[in-house]
This record gives C-alpha cells, sequence and structure tokens, in this order.
C-alpha cells in the first residue's frame, strides 16, 4: 500500500496492524508502527492507544503501558473505558493489583464507570497476585452493583476459594452454575477448576466423575483439562491411571505439551519407579518437547526420594548443560535426598553447589539441610546451620523448630532441645504436634513427670489435639516413673478420644504393667490387641513373656507359644531363647524342646545361648542322653562346644550315675571331644 503514488496514511489501517502484532505479542513492531504513522502525519487516536496499551500488557510490560497512557493524556486524547480495562490488565496480569487498584480508582473518577470487563480484571489482577480473600470480598461489593457475574467471574471466584481452601462454597457456585435456570453457565475452565478441586481434597474418584460430567454436557476438553486430570491421578502416585490420560491426549488428537510429559513423570516418581521416571523425561526429549525447570526438578527427586543420590546429581549436571539453572527447589530436593541416603559430604557439597550459583537458600533449604545432617548425626553442623539462618535473617518456621527440637531429643540432647522450645515460644510460633510430643518425651526421658504432663495439658488447651504419638509419649513418660495406673487412664483417655493406638502405644503400657507388677493385666492387653487387629511386634511379645515367666503359669506360656509361632522368623532369637528358658526353667523339659524344633523348623539360627539353655535345663532334669545328642546337633551347625559343657556332663557322670551309665557317658563324651581342637 505504502509504494502506492497515491498512498494516503490512514490511523483504521495502523490501528489494525497494531491489533495484529499485539495479539502476537510482537511489542517492538506495534510501538514501530505507532512512531511511524506519526512521521506519515497520521495522528493516533484513542483506538490506536488502546491497541499499543494492550500489546504491552499482552508481554507483563505494565509500566510502558502506563507510560503509554500518559501520552494519550498529553495529547488531550480522553481514554475510553476500554483503555482503562486495558490497563488494568496490563498492571493486574503482571501481579500488580496495587497498580491496577489505583487506575481503576482513576477511571471512577474520570467519570468512566467500570462494567464487567473491569470487574473481571480487577478480580483476575487480584488472583494473579494471590490476593484471594481481596478478590472474595472485592466480589461481594460487584454483587451490590446493578453488574452481573458472568462465568468468567464465577470461574475466579471458584479459583480463590479453592486457593483458600473453601472447597464447599466452590462447590456450591459450580452446582448453581449447573441449574438450567442459571445465567452463566460451566465452561470447560469452571469444570477443569473443580477437576483440580477433587484433587486437592484427595477425592479422585470425583476427578474422574467431573471430567465424564464435562464431556456428557457436550464440552470437548481440552489439553489443560487432560493435564490436570492426569495431575490429580500423578499426587496419588496412580501412574496407570495416568498413563491412560496419556495416551487418550494423543488419541484425540492434541500433542502431549511439557506439563503433560512433567505430570506422568511426577506419576511415576510418586510411585517409587525412577527408571520409568527416566524413560518418560527421555521420550519427552526425542518427540521435541524440552523440559522444563519443574520436569528436571521432578526427575532430581525421583532418583532422590529412592536412595539414588548419585543419580540425582548428575541429573543437576544435565540441566546445567541443557541451559537451565537449577533454583532453590533443586537444592531443597537435593539435601532431602542427602538426609535419606545419610550422606554427609554430600549435604555440604550440595550447600557449596548452591553458594556458587549464587541460589541464596530460603526457609524451605535451611529446613531441609538442618534435617538432613540431624538424620545423620552431624548435631553441631545442624546448629551451626540454623545459626547462619538466624544471621542471614531468614524466617525460622514451625517446620525450622520442629526439626531442631526432633532432632535434638533423638540426639539425647536434650537442654539444646527445651532451649529451642524457648526459642519457639519467644518468638511466638504455634507449637506443633511433634514438638509437644519431643518435648513430652525429653521431660520424661530426664524423669521429669510433672513437666511432661503439664506439657501435655497445654497441647490440649492450646487446641492442638493429641495423636497417638502424643499419647504414646506421655505412656512413656508414666512408664519411667514406673506409674502403671496413670499410663493405664491415659491409654483409656486415648481410646475415648477415637485415636487408635498402635503397637507401640501397646507395648509401652505393657512395660509399665509388667514394672509395675500387673502380670495378668499384660496378657489382658494383648488379648485387646488381637480383638483390635493391632499387630503384634518383637517388643509386645518380650513384654508377654516376661509376664509369663512373673506368673510362672506353663498353661499361658504353652498358649503364647502357640500364638507366636507364625512370628517365629521375625521374633528376635533372644527372645526365642527366654521362651525356651522360661519352660525349661519350670520342668516342661518336652514343651521346651518341642519348642526348640519349631524355632529351627521355622528357619531361626540357634544360637550358642540357645544350646547352653537346652543343656542347663536338660541336665537338671537328668536326661542325660538328650544332653549329649544336644552337643552333637551343637557341633553339627557349627557351633564349638565349651569346655564346661564337657566338664558338667562328665561331674554329672560321676556324681549321679551309676558307673555302667558313667562309662556309657564318658565314651560318648570322649568321640565329641576328638572334634575339639
Amino acid at each position: 500500500m505504502k509504494k502506492q503514488k497515491n498512498y494516503c496514511a490512514r490511523t483504521d489501517i495502523y490501528n489494525m496492524m497494531i491489533r495484529l502484532h499485539a495479539r502476537h505479542k510482537r511489542t517492538d513492531q506495534a510501538r514501530g508502527l505507532f512512531f511511524e504513522m506519526q512521521k506519515w502525519r497520521c495522528k493516533p487516536d484513542v483506538e490506536t492507544y488502546n491497541a499499543l496499551i494492550h500489546a504491552h500488557g499482552q508481554v507483563g510490560q505494565w509500566r510502558w503501558a502506563m507510560n503509554i497512557m500518559e501520552d494519550m493524556l498529553s495529547a488531550a486524547i480522553p481514554p475510553s473505558r476500554s483503555t482503562y480495562n486495558n490497563l488494568i490488565n496490563a498492571c493486574g496480569s503482571s501481579g500488580n493489583w496495587r497498580e491496577a487498584l489505583k487506575v481503576c480508582k482513576k477511571m471512577t473518577e474520570n467519570g468512566v464507570g467500570p462494567d464487567l470487563v473491569t470487574h473481571n480484571i480487577v478480580l483476575s489482577a487480584y488472583k494473579s497476585g494471590a490476593q484471594y480473600s481481596k478478590a472474595l470480598s472485592y466480589f461481594e461489593l460487584m454483587k451490590g452493583t446493578h453488574i452481573r457475574p458472568d462465568t468468567t467471574t464465577l470461574n475466579i471466584v471458584i479459583n480463590c476459594l479453592v486457593k483458600l481452601g473453601q472447597y464447599g462454597k466452590a462447590m456450591d457456585i459450580f452446582n448453581s452454575m449447573r441449574d438450567e435456570r442459571a445465567d452463566s453457565r460451566p465452561d470447560i475452565v469452571t469444570f477443569t477448576s473443580i477437576i483440580h478441586l477433587y484433587s486437592v481434597c484427595g477425592q479422585i474418584e470425583n476427578c474422574k466423575a467431573v471430567f465424564n460430567a464435562m464431556l456428557a454436557e457436550g464440552i470437548q476438553p481440552n489439553i489443560v483439562s487432560y493435564n490436570t486430570l492426569m495431575a490429580a491421578y500423578a499426587s496419588h502416585g496412580m501412574s496407570k491411571e495416568a498413563v491412560a490420560v496419556f495416551d487418550q491426549i494423543k488419541q484425540n488428537g492434541f500433542r502431549p505439551d511439557v506439563v503433560s510429559y512433567t505430570s506422568l513423570l511426577n506419576a511415576y516418581r510418586r510411585s517409587q519407579l525412577p527408571e520409568k521416571a527416566r524413560e518418560i523425561f527421555d521420550m519427552m526429549k526425542r518427540n521435541n518437547v524440552k523440559p522444563n525447570l519443574v520436569s528436571y526438578n521432578a526427575l532430581i527427586d525421583a532418583y532422590g526420594s529412592n536412595g539414588l543420590l548419585a543419580e540425582a546429581v548428575e541429573v543437576l549436571r544435565q540441566m546445567e548443560q541443557d541451559g537451565i539453572k537449577p533454583n532453590i527447589v533443586s537444592i531443597c530436593t537435593l539435601l532431602a535426598a542427602c538426609g535419606r541416603c545419610r550422606q554427609k559430604v554430600n549435604i555440604d557439597a550440595v550447600l557449596s553447589a548452591a553458594e556458587l550459583r549464587c541460589i541464596k537458600l530460603n526457609t524451605v533449604a535451611y529446613n531441609s539441610a538442618i534435617g538432613s545432617y540431624m538424620n545423620v548425626g552431624e548435631f553441631e553442623k545442624a546448629i551451626a546451620l540454623y545459626k547462619s539462618m538466624r544471621k542471614r535473617k531468614v524466617l525460622a518456621d514451625s517446620v525450622t523448630y520442629t526439626i531442631l527440637i526432633s532432632g535434638s531429643y533423638k540426639l539425647s540432647r536434650y537442654s539444646e532441645a527445651l532451649g529451642f522450645l524457648d526459642d519457639m515460644v519467644g518468638l511466638k510460633i504455634p507449637l506443633t504436634k511433634e514438638v509437644y510430643s519431643s518435648v513430652i518425651c525429653v521431660y520424661s526421658k530426664q524423669g521429669q513427670v510433672a513437666e511432661a504432663e503439664s506439657m501435655f495439658n497445654m497441647m490440649k488447651v492450646s487446641g492442638c489435639c493429641p495423636d497417638v504419638v502424643a499419647y504414646t509419649a506421655m505412656l512413656h513418660a508414666y512408664n519411667s516413673a514406673e506409674n502403671w495406673a496413670k499410663a493405664s487412664a491415659i491409654f483409656l483417655e486415648m481410646e475415648e478420644n477415637g485415636i487408635q493406638p498402635d503397637s507401640i502405644a501397646c507395648s509401652a503400657l505393657l512395660r509399665a504393667f509388667n514394672k509395675g507388677g500387673q502380670p495378668s493385666k499384660v496378657l489382658v492387653l494383648a488379648k485387646y490387641m488381637r480383638e483390635k487387629a493391632i499387630p503384634l511386634n518383637d517388643a509386645v511379645f518380650f513384654e508377654m513373656v516376661s509376664a509369663c515367666s512373673i506368673l510362672q503359669d506353663s498353661k499361658t506360656t504353652i498358649d503364647l507359644i502357640k500364638l507366636m509361632e507364625p512370628w517365629f522368623p521375625l521374633v528376635s532369637i533372644g527372645l526365642l531363647n527366654q521362651l525356651l528358658h522360661l519352660l525349661g526353667k519350670s520342668g516342661k523339659i518336652e514343651s521346651m524342646m518341642k519348642l526348640f524344633y519349631k524355632i529351627i523348623a521355622s528357619g531361626v539360627p540357634a544360637s550358642f545361648n540357645t544350646y547352653s539353655i537346652l543343656l542347663k535345663n536338660l541336665l537338671a532334669a537328668e536326661n542325660w542322653r538328650k544332653y549329649i545328642e544336644v552337643l552333637q546337633w551343637m557341633e553339627d551347625s557349627g557351633i564349638q562346644p565349651s569346655k564346661g559343657m564337657f566338664v558338667d556332663i562328665v561331674s554329672f557322670s560321676q556324681k549321679r550315675c551309676g558307673v555302667e551309665y558313667a562309662d556309657k557317658i564318658k565314651e560318648k563324651v570322649g568321640k565329641l571331644k576328638l572334634f575339639l581342637p
């Protein structure tokens, strides 16, 4: 057109071209046309400025958009409602919700009233700036005007409600939109938001139900809705279901994008299948989909969470080779992996790598590093890192102090644990259940039962309902104080509050009963555990055996053996030896030997102490034939009998047997002695 001799520059043509460049986010070209039209003495109008402001808003250049508005006012061109809307959108989409509100206020002051588009843009600005409560307040004000919300409005409100965890209210709006009489019907964005809502709530079956409802209402899913459904499955490690959605994307003519591949990668990560995660990562690259930072971090975590630290570090190197800079999430993931793998050298290396790359540690990173040091027993390094955190004015949160207090307790640094408690209280950080439980344990270890009780009561008063860990900590406290009555009372309280006791809690109460001379109560509680299907472990069996020993009840002991038999391969040989001793001591030699045969048949290797118990009780029962046989079994199993065992049988033969039997015993023992070195 410009090459024509009779060319005359027209504002509407330039406006059209500027809008075209804006649509494709080509800001420089749009601005170039703006200056060119003025060279041709073609005066920009309100539409020109609107298009230019929109162009800069599309790419987040809100300051440029503000300057263009100032130029427009200087040119004495009155802004229209579209001008203000474009400028509010430019500020809001960049997260500058305060600037967006200023423009909105100026718009009203200049006599240009906001319309539905304006309200939606302001709501969107609040959402982009993570000001979800403010968005809901604005929506309430909006309802007081004559402007009725549309689907876009309600979609933004649903999104904000989900972010705030107000799922019931979000569902109420969704259901009202589905009413046949509703003015605003749900669209693809609405259904996708509800799928995400159910995913956050952990109701995965409902995610699929909403997706199917969307199809039933004739709304065709897009790549975002498919990705949302796949992410829901991925968040719960449902890799098979995630793969099915991935295949469905391709079957319906869509091309999986980086979000699709990353969701599938996350599904395998949560399923603890790092090799599969790697396959998806490689497939992504083969299909010319460039992995982003989130993809790399997911793969690092897939390896790190499964103890494959070397592979996780290699992914970090590959990320940098591919031109993607690791961020604080990458560092946190590697630090957590170091803690799991108990690699204290690598914790130092990861922290050095972060410093070399100028990645400033945030609260989460410090928490990961401190926790990793605590896991490997590096208490001093953990404390040094905590001091560095405070010095650099990085905010310590409840997680920080939970790690420090529980870590100090586990390393028997009780005074330090209480010191961190003082710091936490001083900073007015709410105490967590883990902190309460750890502090109760600290007090109980130091015999400070009154302090433990005070902390437990404080926990209940603060509204932090005690869980099974806190109750178990109190059981241990009363156990240490040998107060079985209070231990029993706290156990009943736990049950009354609907908290199911576990094996650890039960074993603590069993120990308290035994210490308090109440062995019959041990057997009653053991019966309760079987009725409630609470798993029996080594500690529980130990207390049951101890109770039988105190009671000297052979019948109960036999019943206990029958109960324990399926667990023989999992029970310690020391506990089984105690059972053998209990039977032998009570004179049940035949039962003792039957138990021994069952132990051997279950695949549990007998120890030197096992044979010692058998021999001692056989000799006490004057069963010298079986005694010599057991000596032979010892040698056959590669366990060398002691000199004292031979001396005992020879001494027995001389004192308790006649000449005939004494000679036989001497002869048999002599054959066994040939194997002695």
